[in-house]
This record gives C-alpha cells, sequence and structure tokens, in this order.
C-alpha cells in the first residue's frame, strides 16, 4: 500500500491531487490503497474516488497522446513502412474507430490490454474525441466498482486484488502478446478472407483431421514403446511385407509393386527411368502409340508419399514439362475417370489362409459451386470446410483465383485422393460386403510376400465395386499406409486412435510371425539411412493435381 498520510488541514483539492499524481505511478494499487483508507475512515469517499477517476482519465489520455507523438515518428521509418504498410494501418485504425468501443470498455476490466491498446489508439490516429469519451465512460464504470469493494471488504479483496492486477514485467509482456493477437484479430476480420482464415486458424483446435501429424500420432508413441517390448523389436512391424522392401516404409517402386498384381485388377502404368529428357519423352510417345492411349494422362514420381508430384496432363507439353521438373524415376499411367475412388486397408496372418478387410476409406473429391457473383477465392475462404486447406486449392490454382464461378457452375479443387491434397474421407464401411472381401483377398494372396497395406482403388458402379467386379487399383502401400478412415470428420478422436491402435498392433502381430519365419525386420540403422536418402534426393513438387 502507497504511504499517503491524510491530515485534517489538508485542503480536499490537495488530497485530490496527490491521489491523481499517485495514479500516475499504478492506478490500480492506488484505488485499492484509496479503498483502504476510506474503509477505516481515514479518508473521504468523495475526495478518494474523484481523485481515483481524474488520474485514471488523465492518465488514459496521456498515453493516447504518447501513442500519437511516437507514431508521427516511428510510422515514417521505412522499416515499420515494410512491416506495417499504409494499406494496413488504414484497416487496423478502422477496426478501432468502429469496435473501439467495445474494446476500450472491456480493456478496463482486463489486466495487461490498457497499455498496448491505449498506445495502439493513439500511434494508428483513432480520433480523440471518440477515444475521450469511451475511456470516460469506462474510468466511470472501474473506478467506483474497485475502490468501493475494497473499502467494503478490506484486506480480504486487496490482496488477491494487488496479485491479480499488479504491475511489472510479465504484465508488460501479457500486455505486448495481447496487443499483438489483438492487430492480428483486427487485421483478419475486416474482410471476409480474412474472417474466413481466422475461423480456419481457431477451428484447428478441435477439427483434429488438420493437426500437423507429429501433434496427431504423439499419443501413439507410447502404444508403440508397448508393442515392441511385446513383440521384441522396435522395428518388428518392418518385417510384416517381405515382398516388399523394408515392409514398404518409404522409397519403394510404385511401379515394382503394381507389376507384381495381375493386370486386369490394376490401372495401366509403365515406368520411365532417369535419362536425357528428349529420350523420356520419346519414351513416352511410343508408349501411347503402341498402347492406343489417350490424354489425359496421369504422371507421378516412382517414388514419393502422400499423394505428391501427382499431375494430370493434358498433352505432350504437359508431359515434356513435367519430365524436365522430375528427374527421377516417373510412373505414366492411364487416367481412370472413377468418378469414385476407395482406399481399402487389407491384412492376412501369416498363419491364415484367407485374408479380411480391415477398413474402407470413401474419397470425397472436394467440388465448388459458383453463384455468378463470387470469385473462386471468395468461394473457396467461405466455404467451412475447404478453408481449412485454402492455402492448397488457391496454389493449386493459382490462375483461376480471381474467375468468378457462374450460377452453379461446378469447379474441382483436387484429383488426387489423399486428405493432405483436400480430398475429404469418410469410413466407407457401408461399402464392405462378402464378395468384396474375398475379391481383394484373392488379389492380395497373388502377390506372395504381402500381408498388410492398403489398396488406392478407382469405381465407377458402387454396386459392382461392393459385388467385387469394378476394382481398378492406383496404388497398393505397404507398412506405412494408414487405415485413412481415421480422417472421417463425424468420428470422435478417441474412435479414430483406437482403430490407430488397432492397425499397429497388426503390423506389429505380422512383423513378429514373419520373423518367426525368418524374415529379418529393418535395422534402426538401416531404416534412418533409408529415410534419410529418400529426403535427401526427394525432388518433387508437394502440390498435386
Amino acid at each position: 500500500m502507497i504511504p499517503l498520510q491524510v491530515d485534517s488541514l489538508i485542503a480536499p483539492v490537495l488530497q485530490v491531487a496527490v491521489i491523481m499524481l499517485a495514479t500516475f505511478g499504478s492506478e490500480d494499487l492506488t484505488c485499492i490503497a484509496v479503498g483502504l483508507l476510506i474503509g477505516s475512515g481515514q479518508l473521504d469517499i468523495l475526495v478518494g474516488l474523484s481523485g481515483c477517476f481524474l488520474g485514471i482519465f488523465v492518465g488514459d489520455l496521456g498515453l493516447w497522446l504518447i501513442g500519437f507523438l511516437i507514431g508521427l515518428g516511428l510510422l515514417r521509418m521505412t522499416l515499420v513502412r515494410r512491416v506495417v504498410p499504409l494499406q494496413r494501418r488504414e484497416v487496423l485504425r478502422q477496426w478501432i474507430d468502429q469496435r473501439g468501443p467495445v474494446a476500450l470498455l472491456a480493456a478496463r476490466f482486463l489486466p495487461g490490454t490498457r497499455l498496448p491498446l491505449y498506445l495502439a489508439s493513439g500511434l494508428l490516429g483513432q480520433s480523440f474525441r471518440k477515444f475521450a469519451l469511451w475511456t470516460f465512460l469506462a474510468a466511470l464504470l472501474w473506478t467506483p466498482a474497485l475502490v468501493i469493494l475494497v473499502a467494503l471488504l478490506g484486506e480480504g479483496v486487496a490482496g488477491p486484488a494487488q496479485l491479480l492486477l499488479g504491475t511489472g514485467w510479465l504484465t508488460a509482456l501479457v500486455g505486448a502478446v495481447i496487443l499483438f493477437l489483438m492487430i492480428r484479430v483486427a487485421t483478419l476480420a475486416c474482410t471476409a478472407t480474412g474472417r474466413g482464415k481466422l475461423i480456419a486458424r481457431v477451428s484447428r483446435l478441435w477439427r483434429w483431421e488438420f493437426w500437423p501429424s507429429w501433434l496427431f500420432y504423439l499419443p501413439v508413441f507410447p502404444w508403440l514403446a508397448y508393442l515392441s517390448l511385446r513383440y521384441r523389436g522396435v522395428l518388428t512391424w518392418t518385417a510384416a511385407n517381405p515382398a516388399i522392401p523394408h515392409g514398404g516404409v518409404v522409397g519403394e517402386s510404385k511401379h515394382a509393386i503394381l507389376a507384381q498384381l495381375r493386370e486386369e485388377w490394376v490401372v495401366p502404368s509403365t515406368l520411365v527411368p532417369p535419362g536425357e529428357p528428349g529420350s523420356r519423352i520419346d519414351q513416352v510417345r511410343q508408349l501411347i502409340e503402341r498402347q492406343g492411349w489417350r490424354f489425359p494422362l496421369i504422371l507421378k514420381p516412382d517414388a514419393a508419399q502422400r499423394g505428391a508430384g501427382v499431375k494430370r496432363v493434358r498433352d505432350l507439353v504437359d508431359v515434356e514439362k513435367y519430365l524436365q521438373e522430375q528427374p527421377a524415376a516417373v510412373v505414366v499411367q492411364r487416367y481412370h475417370p472413377g468418378p469414385y475412388e476407395a482406399g481399402i486397408f487389407y491384412y492376412r496372418l501369416p498363419s491364415e489362409e484367407t485374408g479380411h478387410i480391415f477398413s474402407v476409406t470413401d474419397k470425397v473429391f472436394p467440388v465448388l459451386v459458383g453463384d455468378g457473383q463470387s470469385t473462386l477465392k471468395q468461394l473457396i475462404w467461405r466455404h467451412p470446410r475447404y478453408r481449412m486447406q485454402a492455402c492448397t486449392f488457391l496454389t493449386r490454382h493459382d490462375q483461376e483465383r480471381g474467375r468468378i464461378l457462374a450460377e452453379g457452375e461446378p469447379f474441382v479443387l483436387a484429383l488426387a485422393g489423399n486428405h493432405c491434397q483436400g480430398t475429404m474421407f469418410r469410413d466407407g464401411a457401408r461399402l464392405i460386403t462378402p464378395e468384396l472381401e474375398r475379391a481383394v483377398d484373392t488379389i492380395a494372396r497373388q502377390f506372395p510376400g504381402f500381408f498388410i497395406g492398403r489398396f488406392d482403388v478407382r469405381y465407377t458402379d458402387p454396386e459392382a465395386f461392393k459385388a467385387g467386379r469394378d476394382l481398378a487399383i492406383v496404388e497398393l502401400n505397404g507398412v506405412t499406409s494408414e487405415s485413412t478412415n481415421i480422417y472421417d470428420p463425424s468420428w470422435p478422436l478417441l474412435r479414430a486412435y483406437r482403430t490407430l491402435f488397432r492397425q499397429w498392433s497388426l503390423l506389429y502381430r505380422i512383423g513378429y510371425a514373419n520373423r518367426q519365419r525368418g524374415h529379418a525386420s529393418t535395422g534402426i540403422l538401416a531404416l534412418l539411412g533409408l529415410v534419410f536418402d529418400y529426403y535427401r534426393g526427394l525432388r518433387v513438387d508437394p502440390l498435386a493435381d
């Protein structure tokens, strides 16, 4: 408590002046001290309230003036103009003018927010009259409430209030953080696009399907540690598919895997090895002529993950451009129009004669519908789902972002059946039938040494698909593939983790059984080297069509 001795001979005006000066050091501590003096009968309540109120109000005006004077010089600096350009300053100023009343009132009751907000109001040139009006009302509400509360309850409330409202480096730090967040929120909230960005960023907190992989997999690591102890090896799971190098961890040849399957089940493809660009283009031209293929075709790296580098090419010019950008081996695949695609996660225990479908993922490709007024960019940021991956879509369709779609006009945002490329995954349990399971098991058992993984399949007729007839395999992925139905947005998080835990249990179990049969798992150093070599040589555009 500040030392404020009240003498009956001191004029009330002088008492008010002393209290006002004290508020310039600490408004809240002065109010607490004055409340205690009023409660003990040492200070007149009218004098105390007047001194606190006038000191707080004058101090608020002083903060606006300091901010204004700083802004006169600071905003002329080249560095500041680059970081906060004139257009952004104008947006922030308009936000403060429009929403300032609520912000100024709220800041008076939120510790740590007054200093940054009041300085920013002056720095950005908020109307002084509006600022004075709303800070006057805020002080009029705040001052009597705090002073009278302390006067009535005494030390019982003074101690907690002092801890809550005390100044120091922590308050300054909190204030700086709050100012930064306020500026960011204000900048985003001023436009429809900005509001879409803001909503997308905030909603990522609970929309876990869009969490970063490292964050999503954190709870899985303790389970993997348990499985490693149970099945006697951290990398026991790499022995799950002896026919695929390292079980299919990373860097395996997509074309080599598809070549192990019967042609009638696979979308036709061929491998274009590394080499001189001209000869590679001639190889593709000859392939098209020999096979009678027509454009469009699908080109993708022979070794890549998560749909990276998958492109739909429409002519030989596109082929030439792609091969020049991708010097590594490339798979050329006939385009299957679908329009449906599914991920079938399959497993078979080495001791079993028949395998099982673990899950089916129904892939829903993103399609926008125009309204005749909005641009592609505006439609994406307005859409409750597509704005979650807006950067991916806008980068992919950079040349189209300003185009206004006609009313009812559909616009396909993604063709690759990967979640990170914008496709939505739904649990496709309704598609699983005994006929489908028999067909998939027949296909898988024709690949000796394959026991667990995911078939990515395109099909035309859902009923024929469920009957096990309409299956066109695009890819077969090994041990690091996922049961991708876990990303179904309607699933609770715990259900997704239960499915993922069960999937990893099968991987370890199958890997352990194969190891007992004489198949070695990959060593840690070998695996690290494999991953390092893969990413060191990776020259793939992560964005797919």
